[in-house]
């Protein structure tokens, strides 16, 4: 098997140069928006790859924040931080965590290949699995102490607190605890709500979660087991969609699905609409597929595998489903073709510009399969009445250096207590905190 390994190596060292000459055509902003431009797609002997590998942050060194607004470091030293949690009390909760280990044998060599790659992006170290507990006990803006909030967990997401239970998404289950103001510690032991798509292929493991307004339900958000089905249908059940689950009986259904990786399910403030962002398909060039993010229907289908942005036909699916494409919901809004956009939040805050009011505030954690490298930002789209209105505008950049080693990678977004934007960079093991300068400034007074 090492030989096997050390062959396929030596096959992509020597494709590569041939991945490198596609590239993107199109101009910026044109993979963007509620009407992206949308090109043929490219066939080629391996995909492409440009990784920036990851090194961390020089010491000292941060983001650069969009004019009028001023970026500091609220925790740090932390290990993988992925997602976000704002408690009542203005405690702020973030998972520590990554992929579930593989069991010995289960590895292919493309996913041998596969993991590489993520080593080289900074996807590669083992998880915590847990949850800590940050708190900013002076609200200078800089949390003061970190706890360990829940531990022995399996590879923890998502997050929701509904009175006084707490939930997490586990990479194969959602699962609750008891929880009470003020605890910094859970010692309780985790009790099964609902199981979720796991499994040793668990391509990908990310499970997000949010509560109904009501608290009666939960939403789940579960990516595909392939890029294109290529393991076959029976190995995406459930997969690649928003499993919606009864909080009391644990009893789930399919809310929406042909959505291949959707993460940062959000209610937005305007119409109560459930919105997420989604990975889209790979190895089919630098321009292609968009990223989005999207309002979500109950029982709509949005493509995956079968087609991407409506009803263009993905020919590599073996089997077609011409009765699903023609009905395939065109999403929202374009976010960039391989962006990774991982987290969204919307903006309830008072404290940014009136303008921000209502919009989304997007992590995108950067692309390895596009030439040159999209995404690596914190981005931010207007909306109106509850659709985007606008361009999107930079509101985090520079996660990039110049030599083209990432610093960081922003993944998950949330509000804190006092409206300020957090952002969870999971390379620099940070989480960033974002206001306008003026609110700055006046906290300081």
């Amino acid at each position: 098997m090492r030989n096997k390994y050390v062959l396929s190596a030596c096959l992509v060292a020597l494709a590569l140069p041939l991945a490198a000459c596609e590239q993107a055509t199109q101009t910026a902003g044109e993979d963007f928006g509620a009407a992206p431009k949308l090109v043929e797609p490219v066939k080629s002997l391996v995909p492409t790859v440009s990784i920036a590998t990851a090194t961390g942050w020089p010491q000292g060194a941060k983001p650069a924040a969009a004019s009028g607004m001023t970026v500091n470091a609220f925790a740090t030293g932390l290990d993988h931080p992925r997602t976000l949690y704002t408690l009542p009390n203005g405690d702020v909760l973030v998972t520590e965590t990554n992929a579930p280990p593989k069991p010995a044998g289960s590895m292919s060599i493309k996913g041998w290949v596969a993991g590489m790659i993520m080593k080289r992006a900074g996807a590669g170290v083992p998880s915590a699995n847990r949850i800590s507990l940050l708190r900013d006990t002076d609200g200078d803006g800089v949390a003061e102490t970190k706890t360990a909030f829940l531990e022995g967990l399996n590879s923890p997401f998502g997050m929701a607190l509904v009175g006084d239970e707490f939930f997490v998404a586990n990479a194969d289950a959602v699962v609750k605890f008891p929880y009470k103001t003020g605890d910094t510690r859970i010692p309780a032991p985790a009790v099964k709500v609902a199981d979720l798509p796991g499994g040793p292929l668990n391509h990908h493991w990310t499970k997000d979660l949010i509560a109904s307004p009501d608290g009666r339900k939960l939403y789940a958000t579960v990516g595909s087991n392939s890029n294109v089905a290529e393991n076959g249908m029976e190995a995406e059940k459930d997969r690649a969609g928003i499993l919606e689950i009864d909080r009391v009986t644990g009893q789930s259904r399919v809310f929406a699905s042909g959505l291949r990786n959707p993460n940062g399910p959000a209610w937005q403030p305007q119409t109560g609409e459930l919105w997420v962002v989604v990975n889209e398909r790979d190895e089919i060039g630098s321009d292609m597929v968009p990223d989005y993010m999207t309002s979500v229907k109950d029982g709509g289908f949005y493509g995956w595998p079968y087609s991407w942005y409506g009803q263009h036909v993905d020919v590599r699916v073996k089997e077609q489903r011409p009765d699903l494409v023609a009905k395939a919901i065109v999403p929202d809004y374009a976010l960039g073709a391989h962006t990774a956009s991982l987290g969204l939040a919307f903006n309830t805050s008072d404290i940014f510009p009136a303008s921000m009011k209502n919009g989304a505030f997007i992590g995108q954690h950067g692309s390895w399969n596009r030439k040159p490298r999209s995404g690596y930002k914190v981005i931010f789209v207007p909306f109106e009445n509850g659709k985007p209105a606008g361009k999107p505008q930079d509101v985090l950049t520079s996660f990039v250096n110049k030599e083209g080693e990432a610093q960081g990678r922003p993944v998950g977004l949330r509000l804190d207590g006092k409206g300020a934007l957090l952002v969870a960079d999971d390379v620099g093991n940070v989480v960033w905190r974002v206001t306008p300068t003026a609110a700055k400034a006046a906290s300081a007074e």
